[in-house]
Protein backbone atom coordinates (compact mmCIF):
# COMPACT_ATOMS: atom_id res chain seq x y z
CA UNK A 1 0.00 0.00 0.00
CA UNK A 2 1.34 3.10 -1.09
CA UNK A 3 1.42 5.79 1.89
CA UNK A 4 -0.45 8.41 2.33
CA UNK A 5 2.32 11.02 2.07
CA UNK A 6 3.57 9.58 -1.27
CA UNK A 7 0.51 9.63 -2.63
CA UNK A 8 0.18 13.02 -1.89
CA UNK A 9 3.11 14.24 -3.52
CA UNK A 10 2.24 11.86 -6.87
CA UNK A 11 -0.98 14.29 -6.90
CA UNK A 12 0.94 17.58 -6.41
CA UNK A 13 3.65 16.30 -9.12
CA UNK A 14 1.32 15.53 -11.50
CA UNK A 15 -0.28 18.50 -11.51
CA UNK A 16 2.89 20.64 -11.72
CA UNK A 17 3.49 18.56 -14.69
CA UNK A 18 0.14 18.88 -16.14
CA UNK A 19 -0.08 22.80 -16.20
CA UNK A 20 3.23 23.01 -17.92
CA UNK A 21 2.02 20.66 -20.57
CA UNK A 22 -1.77 21.30 -20.82
CA UNK A 23 -1.27 24.79 -22.59
CA UNK A 24 0.77 23.16 -25.36
CA UNK A 25 -1.71 19.89 -26.00
CA UNK A 26 -3.56 22.00 -29.12
CA UNK A 27 -1.34 22.97 -30.92
CA UNK A 28 2.54 21.41 -30.30
CA UNK A 29 2.66 18.03 -32.96
CA UNK A 30 6.24 17.05 -30.57
CA UNK A 31 4.31 17.01 -27.40
CA UNK A 32 5.85 13.50 -27.10
CA UNK A 33 9.06 14.98 -27.52
CA UNK A 34 8.70 17.87 -25.15
CA UNK A 35 7.01 15.36 -22.40
CA UNK A 36 10.34 12.69 -22.71
CA UNK A 37 12.57 16.04 -21.75
CA UNK A 38 10.56 16.64 -18.76
CA UNK A 39 10.54 13.45 -17.35
CA UNK A 40 13.95 13.21 -18.49
CA UNK A 41 14.86 15.22 -15.42
CA UNK A 42 16.91 13.70 -12.50
CA UNK A 43 14.37 13.94 -10.23
CA UNK A 44 12.49 11.01 -11.72
CA UNK A 45 12.94 7.63 -11.32
CA UNK A 46 12.67 5.28 -13.97
CA UNK A 47 8.81 4.32 -11.93
CA UNK A 48 7.96 7.50 -11.52
CA UNK A 49 8.90 8.50 -15.15
CA UNK A 50 6.22 5.07 -16.16
CA UNK A 51 3.94 6.75 -13.81
CA UNK A 52 3.40 10.35 -14.77
CA UNK A 53 4.06 9.06 -18.60
CA UNK A 54 0.84 7.01 -17.89
CA UNK A 55 -0.89 10.12 -15.67
CA UNK A 56 -0.06 12.65 -18.59
CA UNK A 57 -1.25 10.35 -21.79
CA UNK A 58 -4.06 9.37 -20.02
CA UNK A 59 -5.07 13.20 -19.39
CA UNK A 60 -4.40 13.78 -23.25
CA UNK A 61 -6.77 10.96 -24.68
CA UNK A 62 -9.30 12.20 -21.91
CA UNK A 63 -8.74 15.92 -22.71
CA UNK A 64 -12.27 17.52 -22.48
CA UNK A 65 -13.13 15.59 -19.72
CA UNK A 66 -10.37 16.69 -17.82
CA UNK A 67 -10.89 20.22 -18.62
CA UNK A 68 -14.78 19.79 -17.31
CA UNK A 69 -13.58 17.73 -14.35
CA UNK A 70 -10.89 20.54 -13.11
CA UNK A 71 -13.20 23.96 -13.57
CA UNK A 72 -14.95 21.50 -10.48
CA UNK A 73 -11.62 20.65 -8.64
CA UNK A 74 -8.52 19.69 -9.04
CA UNK A 75 -8.83 16.48 -6.60
CA UNK A 76 -12.23 15.98 -8.60
CA UNK A 77 -9.90 15.49 -11.77
CA UNK A 78 -7.06 14.01 -9.79
CA UNK A 79 -9.22 11.10 -8.96
CA UNK A 80 -10.83 10.55 -12.39
CA UNK A 81 -7.56 10.29 -13.77
CA UNK A 82 -6.59 7.60 -11.47
CA UNK A 83 -10.07 5.59 -12.23
CA UNK A 84 -9.19 6.03 -16.10
CA UNK A 85 -5.37 5.28 -16.36
CA UNK A 86 -4.25 1.80 -17.15
CA UNK A 87 -3.68 -0.45 -14.32
CA UNK A 88 0.04 -1.25 -14.62
CA UNK A 89 2.97 -1.72 -12.28
CA UNK A 90 3.71 1.71 -12.02
CA UNK A 91 -0.04 2.95 -11.28
CA UNK A 92 -1.16 0.54 -9.04
CA UNK A 93 -0.40 2.24 -5.93
CA UNK A 94 -1.67 5.63 -6.95
CA UNK A 95 -4.83 3.65 -8.50
CA UNK A 96 -5.01 2.24 -5.17
CA UNK A 97 -4.90 4.71 -2.93
CA UNK A 98 -7.28 7.08 -5.29
CA UNK A 99 -9.91 5.22 -6.91
CA UNK A 100 -10.25 2.03 -4.58
CA UNK A 101 -13.48 2.68 -3.33
CA UNK A 102 -14.49 3.27 -6.93
CA UNK A 103 -17.23 1.31 -9.01
CA UNK A 104 -14.73 -0.84 -11.84
CA UNK A 105 -14.47 1.85 -14.63
CA UNK A 106 -17.14 0.52 -17.12
CA UNK A 107 -16.03 -0.84 -20.60
CA UNK A 108 -18.33 2.04 -22.42
CA UNK A 109 -17.12 5.39 -22.70
CA UNK A 110 -20.75 6.27 -22.25
CA UNK A 111 -20.80 5.08 -18.92
CA UNK A 112 -17.83 6.37 -18.10
CA UNK A 113 -19.07 9.82 -18.64
CA UNK A 114 -22.17 8.96 -16.96
CA UNK A 115 -20.69 7.96 -13.84
CA UNK A 116 -18.41 10.95 -13.82
CA UNK A 117 -20.76 13.63 -15.02
CA UNK A 118 -19.29 15.16 -17.62
CA UNK A 119 -20.64 15.63 -21.30
CA UNK A 120 -18.01 16.47 -23.66
CA UNK A 121 -17.14 14.26 -26.68
CA UNK A 122 -13.98 12.44 -26.20
CA UNK A 123 -13.01 13.28 -30.25
CA UNK A 124 -13.17 16.63 -32.08
CA UNK A 125 -16.68 16.79 -33.67
CA UNK A 126 -15.70 18.06 -36.79
CA UNK A 127 -13.88 15.04 -37.51
CA UNK A 128 -17.22 13.25 -37.50
CA UNK A 129 -17.47 13.46 -41.28
CA UNK A 130 -13.99 12.08 -41.82
CA UNK A 131 -14.86 8.86 -40.35
CA UNK A 132 -18.20 8.49 -38.51
CA UNK A 133 -17.38 4.99 -37.11
CA UNK A 134 -14.95 6.54 -34.75
CA UNK A 135 -17.35 7.78 -32.99
CA UNK A 136 -19.31 4.60 -31.85
CA UNK A 137 -18.80 1.41 -30.54
CA UNK A 138 -16.34 -0.10 -30.09
CA UNK A 139 -13.84 2.17 -32.16
CA UNK A 140 -14.53 4.66 -29.43
CA UNK A 141 -13.27 2.94 -27.19
CA UNK A 142 -10.58 1.71 -28.18
CA UNK A 143 -9.42 4.94 -29.37
CA UNK A 144 -9.33 5.58 -25.37
CA UNK A 145 -7.35 2.83 -24.41
CA UNK A 146 -3.47 2.20 -24.70
CA UNK A 147 -2.35 0.50 -27.71
CA UNK A 148 -1.01 -3.06 -27.87
CA UNK A 149 2.82 -3.75 -28.05
CA UNK A 150 2.96 -6.03 -31.21
CA UNK A 151 5.87 -7.55 -32.71
CA UNK A 152 6.48 -8.94 -36.47
CA UNK A 153 8.83 -12.47 -36.49
CA UNK A 154 11.54 -11.67 -39.20
CA UNK A 155 12.54 -15.29 -38.84
CA UNK A 156 10.85 -18.91 -39.99
CA UNK A 157 12.01 -20.42 -36.48
CA UNK A 158 10.38 -18.63 -33.30
CA UNK A 159 11.05 -21.03 -30.90
CA UNK A 160 14.31 -18.71 -29.64
CA UNK A 161 12.45 -15.49 -29.55
CA UNK A 162 9.58 -17.52 -27.15
CA UNK A 163 12.07 -19.01 -24.80
CA UNK A 164 13.90 -15.74 -24.40
CA UNK A 165 10.20 -13.64 -23.43
CA UNK A 166 9.76 -16.98 -21.50
CA UNK A 167 12.90 -16.81 -19.58
CA UNK A 168 12.07 -12.90 -18.62
CA UNK A 169 8.72 -14.06 -17.83
CA UNK A 170 7.34 -12.16 -21.03
CA UNK A 171 3.57 -13.59 -21.54
CA UNK A 172 2.82 -13.40 -25.34
CA UNK A 173 0.17 -14.28 -27.99
CA UNK A 174 -0.02 -15.18 -31.35
CA UNK A 175 -2.14 -13.18 -33.50
CA UNK A 176 -5.06 -15.58 -34.56
CA UNK A 177 -5.00 -14.16 -38.09
CA UNK A 178 -1.60 -13.16 -38.75
CA UNK A 179 1.09 -15.52 -38.01
CA UNK A 180 4.15 -13.42 -37.71
CA UNK A 181 2.86 -11.48 -35.47
CA UNK A 182 2.78 -11.42 -31.95
CA UNK A 183 1.75 -9.20 -29.12
CA UNK A 184 3.85 -9.04 -25.88
CA UNK A 185 1.20 -8.72 -22.76
CA UNK A 186 3.77 -6.94 -20.59
CA UNK A 187 5.60 -3.77 -20.67
CA UNK A 188 8.50 -4.82 -21.85
CA UNK A 189 12.44 -3.61 -23.17
CA UNK A 190 12.10 -5.14 -26.34
CA UNK A 191 15.48 -3.96 -27.53
CA UNK A 192 17.53 -5.93 -24.70
CA UNK A 193 16.95 -8.59 -25.64
CA UNK A 194 18.99 -10.97 -28.21
CA UNK A 195 16.28 -11.91 -30.77
CA UNK A 196 15.76 -7.65 -31.21
CA UNK A 197 19.50 -7.31 -31.66
CA UNK A 198 20.46 -9.94 -33.62
CA UNK A 199 16.87 -9.14 -36.27
CA UNK A 200 14.80 -11.75 -35.39
CA UNK A 201 11.72 -9.34 -34.58
CA UNK A 202 11.04 -5.79 -35.43
CA UNK A 203 8.23 -3.80 -33.24
CA UNK A 204 5.70 -3.12 -35.75
CA UNK A 205 1.52 -2.71 -35.18
CA UNK A 206 -0.61 -5.66 -36.48
CA UNK A 207 -2.67 -2.99 -38.44
CA UNK A 208 0.00 -1.49 -39.76
CA UNK A 209 1.66 -5.54 -40.82
CA UNK A 210 -2.19 -6.03 -42.40
CA UNK A 211 -1.14 -3.17 -44.82
CA UNK A 212 1.27 -5.15 -46.78
CA UNK A 213 -0.16 -8.71 -46.00
CA UNK A 214 -3.11 -7.84 -47.99
CA UNK A 215 -1.32 -7.10 -51.29
CA UNK A 216 -0.57 -8.78 -53.77
CA UNK A 217 3.45 -8.96 -53.74
CA UNK A 218 4.95 -11.82 -55.25
CA UNK A 219 8.21 -13.65 -54.25
CA UNK A 220 10.98 -12.34 -56.31
CA UNK A 221 9.46 -8.98 -57.57
CA UNK A 222 11.11 -6.34 -57.39
CA UNK A 223 9.60 -3.39 -55.48
CA UNK A 224 9.83 0.37 -54.80
CA UNK A 225 9.16 1.95 -51.07
CA UNK A 226 8.73 5.31 -52.28
CA UNK A 227 8.07 6.75 -48.88
CA UNK A 228 10.63 4.53 -46.65
CA UNK A 229 11.55 6.59 -43.67
CA UNK A 230 12.70 4.08 -40.37
CA UNK A 231 12.07 1.08 -42.83
CA UNK A 232 9.05 -0.77 -40.90
CA UNK A 233 7.76 -1.78 -43.86
CA UNK A 234 10.31 -1.88 -45.89
CA UNK A 235 11.75 -5.04 -43.99
CA UNK A 236 7.93 -6.27 -43.92
CA UNK A 237 8.28 -5.92 -47.84
CA UNK A 238 11.69 -7.41 -48.28
CA UNK A 239 11.03 -10.66 -46.23
CA UNK A 240 7.98 -10.98 -48.76
CA UNK A 241 9.75 -10.72 -51.59
CA UNK A 242 12.41 -13.43 -50.22
CA UNK A 243 16.05 -13.53 -51.50
CA UNK A 244 15.49 -13.32 -55.04
CA UNK A 245 13.02 -10.46 -54.56
CA UNK A 246 14.48 -6.63 -54.00
CA UNK A 247 13.20 -3.69 -52.46
CA UNK A 248 14.46 0.05 -53.63
CA UNK A 249 13.69 2.22 -50.67
CA UNK A 250 13.51 5.64 -51.05
CA UNK A 251 12.21 8.66 -48.26
CA UNK A 252 12.49 12.81 -49.05
CA UNK A 253 14.21 12.81 -45.61
CA UNK A 254 17.89 11.65 -46.10
CA UNK A 255 17.51 11.68 -41.80
CA UNK A 256 14.91 8.87 -41.54
CA UNK A 257 16.56 6.68 -44.02
CA UNK A 258 19.54 6.34 -41.39
CA UNK A 259 17.17 4.12 -39.18
CA UNK A 260 16.60 1.96 -41.71
CA UNK A 261 19.96 1.57 -42.49
CA UNK A 262 20.74 0.09 -39.05
CA UNK A 263 17.32 -2.08 -39.45
CA UNK A 264 18.47 -3.77 -42.38
CA UNK A 265 21.91 -5.10 -40.93
CA UNK A 266 20.52 -5.59 -37.84
CA UNK A 267 18.39 -8.36 -39.73
CA UNK A 268 20.85 -9.27 -42.62
CA UNK A 269 18.78 -7.96 -45.17
CA UNK A 270 20.88 -8.57 -48.51
CA UNK A 271 17.66 -7.60 -50.83
CA UNK A 272 17.40 -3.91 -49.72
CA UNK A 273 18.95 -0.88 -51.84
CA UNK A 274 18.45 2.57 -50.24
CA UNK A 275 18.08 5.48 -52.98
CA UNK A 276 19.36 8.51 -52.75
CA UNK A 277 17.03 9.56 -55.27
CA UNK A 278 14.32 7.82 -57.73
CA UNK A 279 15.77 7.45 -61.09
CA UNK A 280 12.55 8.74 -63.73
CA UNK A 281 13.64 5.80 -65.93
CA UNK A 282 13.67 3.21 -63.55
CA UNK A 283 10.07 0.98 -63.70
CA UNK A 284 8.62 -1.98 -60.91
CA UNK A 285 6.79 -4.60 -60.14
CA UNK A 286 4.90 -2.81 -57.45
CA UNK A 287 5.28 0.79 -55.67
CA UNK A 288 4.34 1.14 -52.24
CA UNK A 289 3.29 4.56 -51.14
CA UNK A 290 3.15 4.69 -47.50
CA UNK A 291 2.24 8.17 -47.38
CA UNK A 292 3.24 11.23 -45.02
CA UNK A 293 -0.51 11.93 -43.49
CA UNK A 294 -2.42 13.26 -40.28
CA UNK A 295 -1.78 10.45 -38.22
CA UNK A 296 -5.53 10.18 -37.20
CA UNK A 297 -5.10 6.05 -36.91
CA UNK A 298 -2.68 6.34 -34.33
CA UNK A 299 -4.63 9.06 -31.71
CA UNK A 300 -4.49 6.20 -29.29
CA UNK A 301 -0.95 5.74 -29.63
CA UNK A 302 -0.38 9.56 -30.20
CA UNK A 303 -3.51 11.04 -28.60
CA UNK A 304 -2.15 14.73 -28.77
CA UNK A 305 -2.81 14.27 -32.53
CA UNK A 306 -6.26 14.41 -31.51
CA UNK A 307 -6.54 18.07 -30.83
CA UNK A 308 -3.99 19.77 -33.14
CA UNK A 309 -4.91 18.15 -35.80
CA UNK A 310 -7.04 20.41 -38.19
CA UNK A 311 -9.42 20.31 -41.12
CA UNK A 312 -6.89 22.63 -42.73
CA UNK A 313 -4.06 20.27 -42.20
CA UNK A 314 -5.86 17.11 -43.77
CA UNK A 315 -6.88 18.95 -46.19
CA UNK A 316 -3.15 19.81 -47.05
CA UNK A 317 -1.70 16.11 -46.33
CA UNK A 318 -4.49 15.08 -49.52
CA UNK A 319 -3.21 17.37 -51.75
CA UNK A 320 0.17 16.09 -51.17
CA UNK A 321 -1.04 12.57 -51.17
CA UNK A 322 -2.39 13.32 -54.75
CA UNK A 323 0.96 14.94 -55.68
CA UNK A 324 2.70 12.01 -54.73
CA UNK A 325 0.25 9.41 -56.49
CA UNK A 326 0.99 11.03 -59.66
CA UNK A 327 4.54 11.17 -59.65
CA UNK A 328 5.10 8.16 -58.88
CA UNK A 329 2.31 5.86 -60.66
CA UNK A 330 5.16 6.41 -63.83
CA UNK A 331 7.56 4.05 -61.52
CA UNK A 332 4.90 1.20 -62.06
CA UNK A 333 5.76 -1.15 -64.89
CA UNK A 334 2.71 -2.62 -66.91
CA UNK A 335 0.43 -5.32 -65.42
CA UNK A 336 2.88 -3.72 -61.80
CA UNK A 337 0.93 -2.79 -58.71
CA UNK A 338 0.71 0.77 -56.99
CA UNK A 339 -0.38 0.42 -53.15
CA UNK A 340 -1.61 3.43 -50.93
CA UNK A 341 -1.52 3.23 -47.48
CA UNK A 342 -1.75 5.34 -44.62
CA UNK A 343 -2.46 5.84 -41.13
CA UNK A 344 -5.22 8.06 -41.25
CA UNK A 345 -9.13 7.34 -40.63
CA UNK A 346 -10.13 10.33 -42.53
CA UNK A 347 -12.09 9.51 -45.48
CA UNK A 348 -10.67 12.65 -47.16
CA UNK A 349 -6.84 11.31 -47.53
CA UNK A 350 -7.90 8.02 -48.24
CA UNK A 351 -10.96 6.79 -50.49
CA UNK A 352 -11.40 10.55 -51.83
CA UNK A 353 -7.17 10.67 -52.97
CA UNK A 354 -7.52 7.34 -54.40
CA UNK A 355 -11.33 8.36 -56.26
CA UNK A 356 -9.76 11.32 -57.52
CA UNK A 357 -6.32 9.39 -58.72
CA UNK A 358 -8.36 7.02 -60.56
CA UNK A 359 -10.26 9.79 -62.27
CA UNK A 360 -7.12 11.02 -64.27
CA UNK A 361 -5.84 8.16 -64.27
CA UNK A 362 -7.83 5.59 -66.33
CA UNK A 363 -4.54 3.16 -66.80
CA UNK A 364 -4.90 1.99 -63.21
CA UNK A 365 -7.78 -0.18 -61.99
CA UNK A 366 -8.87 -0.94 -58.05
CA UNK A 367 -7.75 -4.52 -57.06
CA UNK A 368 -9.18 -6.52 -53.99
CA UNK A 369 -7.30 -7.26 -51.19
CA UNK A 370 -5.71 -10.85 -50.88
CA UNK A 371 -6.76 -10.72 -47.35
CA UNK A 372 -9.37 -8.46 -45.83
CA UNK A 373 -9.19 -9.16 -42.59
CA UNK A 374 -12.58 -8.92 -41.77
CA UNK A 375 -12.00 -5.24 -41.56
CA UNK A 376 -14.39 -3.01 -44.17
CA UNK A 377 -13.51 -3.09 -47.96
CA UNK A 378 -15.46 -0.72 -50.77
CA UNK A 379 -14.15 -0.07 -53.88
CA UNK A 380 -11.56 1.99 -53.34
CA UNK A 381 -9.53 0.56 -50.96
CA UNK A 382 -9.54 -1.58 -47.10
CA UNK A 383 -9.90 0.07 -44.04
CA UNK A 384 -8.62 -1.26 -40.87
CA UNK A 385 -10.31 0.17 -38.32
CA UNK A 386 -9.17 -0.16 -34.56
CA UNK A 387 -11.82 -2.19 -32.78
CA UNK A 388 -11.89 -4.97 -35.03
CA UNK A 389 -8.25 -6.52 -34.29
CA UNK A 390 -7.44 -3.77 -31.59
CA UNK A 391 -4.88 -2.19 -33.49
CA UNK A 392 -4.13 1.06 -35.00
CA UNK A 393 -6.14 2.63 -37.71
CA UNK A 394 -4.86 2.57 -41.37
CA UNK A 395 -6.00 3.03 -44.81
CA UNK A 396 -5.07 0.84 -48.08
CA UNK A 397 -5.67 0.77 -51.36
CA UNK A 398 -4.12 -1.15 -54.59
CA UNK A 399 -4.11 -0.54 -57.95
CA UNK A 400 -3.21 -2.45 -60.97
CA UNK A 401 -1.55 -0.83 -64.00
CA UNK A 402 -3.21 -2.24 -67.40
CA UNK A 403 -1.23 -4.31 -69.50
Amino acid sequence: MTSPSIVHNQQQTFLRLWQSVHPHVPTDHSLPARLQAVLRRREFGARDRRLYRELLYTAVRYLPWMEELAARGETEMVHALAWLAADAPATHGFRSALAADWPECPATVAGRARFLGVGRELMPEWFRRHCSEAFVSPNLEVLATRPPLWIRLQTPDAGAIHEEFAERGWPVRPSAVLPTALEILVEADLTSTRGYQEGRFEVQDLGSQFILASAAIEPGACWLDACAGAGGKTLQLATLLGPAGQVDAYDLRPEALTELRERARRGGFQNIRVLEQISDQATYDGVLVDAPCSGSGTWRRAPHLKWCTTPAGIAAHAARQGQLLAHLCQQVRPGGFLVYATCSLSRAENQAVLDAFRAGHAEFTGVPPTRAFDCPCDSAGLTILPAVHNTDGYFVGQLQRRR
